[in-house]
């Protein structure tokens, strides 16, 4: 239209939006439901811990709500871990969930079983064929015999010996070896291996590659060096080097000494055998030797193994660098899509390279409240991000719903299936601001935001200071014998307020790092490097190296901080345009262009023909088949017009804010100057939205956009129990599925009925459950007979009182992988409804 204005060119950013998966906090408060407050500025150290839920949303932006005027109510969420399940939802759709454990036919050729041999240092169990020649040599115990042609090894010298019944043939192979090692080495290499370190040393050579082979895992230093005569000749040395890099590729490394002999020793394991060609022409080296007789990465369908894993109150780090150190690989051999909640029964897809799916299915006897399976080859890994979102079975328990007062118990049921019909309905249709949770400004002293926003004021030596601020109850807690003080405190944050305390105090690396717990990665990292010799200088002289001792934390921990303080600034502005706006959508709102090109107007795109006069066809190029789109690459956002913002081709789930960067735009009306008012504040910092670069380029931020709205995925499920006994179970874990008796009653989502809640239930699948603190632990045992129960009943003089009845809340939601579930479960109860279960020793923090 030609009386608009002309709308540039928006800017552009790489995609950089990506939260992590919600984790409750625990909440003490009963607070009113807050109005519209301006957030405090960052809380000095050793206040974050005293504050309530409610306050630390104010603090945090979290301040408005879409339906203020329902009803609100409480309930206790985590109060076990089952009252959380997690699983993600694919990128088709799926909801994730582990259907079986065991490797079952993957990765295994079709219609013939495999054979392998179970081989126990060197020892062979075999059955004696009556075809065979059995030669006896020493009163039977000795034997010798052919072995079958169809392995093609020739004749074979064995040792048996009787043992319980059982004959046992070890295979004498060293003359075997010795011919094989021979055999593969051409008599030219020979000849040449002769003539550059002779006779002796050669066969050292082949002493050692016949021992490498053997003992391939061991590390190179179990293995000794051959050290062959002083070449004197530069280019006969060269010589030497590649004759035995060609001859024992991947296996060998040789070096010059001092007087100019040269030492042979063995590659380091990671190293070994990846480049080796076998000696019979086929590629592949080790790894194809122990996958003999198997199919190819490709024949099974790629590369990657991709299994499901389940867990209980484990985080997925935990549990992935578990794995890695049982593959001698660590955690960089896996990918996973996003990290999931520890207190909580979460199920998510993982991916390794190049492993199968009969030893990773080992690992499942290894496992303490996990397990893994459903395996399947695919070409291509997983990543960050690869998932449409997560779909959560809440359990609310111990409910009490607004304006309960005077109702007896059947009545406050009605009362609770209305009010969460009606918040139900509200949230599907209107959803819910899409605030950062509180998870994403951690839970100790010094918040994650205050952390970024001094290193974005480039306040390097304050932001060390705040990560290495600690709890004076914690100190206080580590310092006393007491053992009934109120706040309980965990061993690792007494172990921490008192290493950082030296730290402080005296500047002793040693003695802090001794003490300090291996799980406080960044804390650990930054005195380990502020301690520390120079190599170059050979002193004590980076007491003050800031930079690069939050160059020793983590990349991911170094973003989380800055990205904390955007997360902040994000919310306070998200909590204003809602204040000042509502549902409207106005002009110089922001709408991400790639969603919306068929709402742009502008000229119709010209008709380009597709047949020439000659009759040919014409290939009109249009760069779609580019490798990497540049729609694909990055987000763009532009504003909206008044007339667009007034037709009605865009609503309040269309509209992003913008989080602070040198490469987004802003919107352009009020909420465009709120950026700069906040940010230009003490509270924001005194910072400038659109002065975002920093000399070190890690904190020079780029931005990103955010819906303002957030709907979820699907239609809302919910339902109203009635329970007495604290630990009935309402939901059925996946892992529950697959091991309880299929016999027991069932009853509403798949959970068991009241019928067999909590320790009746787990009775009657035939092993008591102990429950500590959610920690499942198994005893079996023998189920009483109904004799023994009723003298039981008989004794019992004084009967208990009958508990009083409760009302719990079964919530199952699907969220995109952007939003949190604190936020959503915060819409539908309102203000400090979530009483999340609070386990013991989280004091002090």
């Amino acid at each position: 239209m030609s009386d608009e204005p002309a709308i540039e060119r928006p800017q552009k950013r790489a995609r950089l939006d990506s939260s992590l998966s919600p984790t409750l906090k625990p909440s003490a408060s009963s607070a009113p439901p807050p109005q519209l407050l301006p957030p405090t500025a960052p809380i000095a150290l050793g206040a974050a811990s005293r504050l309530s839920d409610i306050d630390r949303e104010i603090r945090a932006g979290i301040t408005e709500y879409v339906c203020p005027e329902n009803l609100g109510f409480t309930g206790v969420l985590k109060q076990r871990y089952t009252d959380f399940l997690v699983h993600e939802i694919g990128l088709d759709g799926e909801v994730l969930h582990l259907r079986q454990i065991g490797a079952g036919d993957v990765g295994k050729k079709e219609g013939k079983k495999e054979q392998r041999g179970k081989k126990e240092e060197g020892v062979e169990k075999v059955a004696v064929k009556e075809e065979k020649d059995v030669v006896t040599k020493m009163e039977g115990v000795e034997m010798a015999t052919k072995d079958a042609e169809s392995n093609g090894a020739g004749e074979q010298k064995l040792i048996i010996k009787e043992e319980d019944d059982e004959i046992k043939v070890k295979v004498d192979d060293e003359e075997e070896d010795e011919e094989k090692i021979t055999a593969t080495i051409s008599e030219e290499d020979l000849k040449t291996l002769h003539s550059l370190f002779g006779e002796t040393a050669t066969s050292e050579i082949l002493a050692l590659v016949k021992t490498i082979r053997r003992k391939f895992d061991k590390k190179a230093k179990d293995f000794k060096a051959v050290i062959a005569p002083p070449i004197t000749d530069k280019e006969k040395r060269t010589q030497a080097h590649q004759c035995l890099r060609r001859i024992f590729p991947a296996m060998l490394e040789s070096s010059m000494e001092s007087d100019q002999s040269i030492r042979i020793k063995a590659v380091p394991p990671k190293e070994r055998g990846t480049k080796r060609k076998r000696g019979n022409g086929r590629d592949g080296g080790q790894e194809q030797d122990r996958r003999r007789g198997q199919l190819g990465w490709e024949e099974l369908g790629g590369e990657y193994l991709h299994f499901t894993l389940y867990k209980e109150n484990k985080d997925t780090m935990e549990v992935v660098g578990f794995l890695g150190s049982k593959l001698n690989s660590g955690s960089k051999a896996f990918g996973w899509a996003g990290t999931k909640d520890r207190r909580a029964c979460t199920v998510q897809r993982i991916s390794v390279r190049r492993q199968t799916a009969d030893r990773m299915n080992n690992l499942n006897k290894t496992l303490f409240n996990a397990a893994i399976g459903d395996f399947e080859f695919l070409p291509h890994d997983l990543s960050l991000g690869d998932l449409m979102g997560n779909e959560f079975v809440i359990t609310l328990r111990n409910c009490h719903f607004q304006e309960e007062g005077g109702l007896d118990f059947a009545q406050r049921v009605q009362l609770a299936n209305d009010v969460v019909s009606k918040a139900i309905k509200d949230f599907a249709d209107k959803g819910f601001i899409n605030y950062y949770g509180l998870q994403r400004f951690g839970s100790f002293s010094a918040s994650t935001d205050t952390v970024g926003l001094k290193l974005l004021q480039e306040d390097l030596e304050g932001a060390i200071d705040d990560l290495l601020a600690y709890s004076k109850v914690a100190l206080a807690a580590a310092d006393s014998t007491d053992t009934d003080a109120t706040v309980l405190v965990s061993q690792d944050d007494r172990n921490r307020a008192k290493a950082l305390n030296i730290w402080e105090t005296t500047r002793d690396g040693n003695r802090v790092l001794g003490i300090l717990p291996r799980k406080f990665t960044a804390e650990r990292n930054i005195i380990q490097h502020l301690s520390s010799k120079n190599s170059r200088s050979g002193k004590y002289d980076r007491r003050q190296d800031w930079q690069g001792a939050l160059m020793c934390v983590p990349r991911n921990l170094r973003l989380m901080y800055v990205h904390a303080y955007q997360s902040l600034v994000w919310n306070v502005v998200a909590g204003k345009r809602w204040a000042l706006f509502g549902p409207e959508v106005v002009e110089g709102d922001l709408v991400l262009v790639n969603e919306h090109k068929d709402k742009e107007s502008g000229p119709p795109a010209p008709v380009l023909d597709t047949i020439d006069q000659n009759g040919e066809e014409v290939i009109n190029p249009s760069g779609e088949n580019s490798g990497i789109a540049d729609d694909d690459m990055f987000e763009r956002a532009r504003p909206l017009s008044a007339s667009e913002a007034a037709s009605g081709r865009y609503d309040i789930f269309d509209i992003v804010l913008p989080q602070p960067g040198f490469d987004v735009e802003y919107p352009q009306n009020a909420i465009g100057d709120f950026y700069k008012e906040f940010m230009g504040s003490d509270k924001g910092g005194g910072l400038d939205p659109h002065k975002m670069r920093r000399g070190w380029r890690e904190i020079s931020l780029s931005g990103g956009y955010r819906k303002l709205l957030a709907k979820p995925l699907d239609a809302l499920e919910f339902e109203v129990r009635e329970y007495e006994k604290e630990d009935e179970q309402f939901v059925e874990t996946d892992l529950q599925k697959l091991k309880v008796d299929k016999s027991i009653p069932k009853g509403g989502m798949g959970k068991p009925s009241n019928g067999y809640g909590g320790k009746a239930w787990e009775k009657h699948s035939g092993a008591v459950k102990m429950e500590i603190d959610g920690l499942m632990k198994t005893e079996e045992h023998e189920i009483k007979t109904e004799g023994e129960l009723e003298v039981k009943e008989e004794t019992e003089t004084k009967p208990e009182p009958a508990p009083e009845p409760k009302i719990a809340v079964v919530l199952k939601l699907q969220l995109a992988s952007s939003q949190y579930a604190t936020i959503a479960l915060r819409e539908l109860m309102k203000a400090d409804g979530v009483q999340a279960f609070k386990p013991e020793f989280m004091g002090g923090r």
